[in-house]
């Protein structure tokens, strides 16, 4: 069955920098494009990057341009999320999504706090 595991969230600084991972199984993931969502509390989910398979055409949302990076590695069937210069307004739980014809699935999240 499809697997998505987050890791990689927790507490950081205003202006710092954390790496997500999302570790994948269960489906042939160099085929599929694959996406980082976000949910802060009380606000709706929402697409933060989202990167394509095979050749990794990237798109990102306004409010992270020039500070996210979403790449993969197909051999470890992984997709990251690099966010650097970190702002309260960032922290939320982040998700790894993968669209599929049927339906979409989620991983479980990983919490990212941007606090002094």
């Amino acid at each position: 069955q499809v697997q998505l595991v987050e890791s990689g969230g927790g507490l950081v600084q205003p202006g710092g920098s954390l790496r997500l991972s999302c570790a994948a199984s269960g489906f042939t993931f160099s085929t599929y494009a694959m996406g980082w969502y976000r949910q802060a509390p009380g606000k709706e989910r929402e697409l933060v990057a989202r990167i394509s398979s095979i050749i990794g055409i990237t798109n990102y949302a306004d409010s992270v341009k020039g500070r996210f990076t979403i790449s993969r590695d197909n051999a470890k069937n992984t997709v990251y999320l690099q966010m650097n210069s970190l702002t309260p307004d960032d922290t939320a739980m982040y998700y790894c999504n993968v669209q599929m014809v049927a339906r979409g699935y989620w991983g479980q999240g990983t919490q990212v706090t941007v606090s002094s």
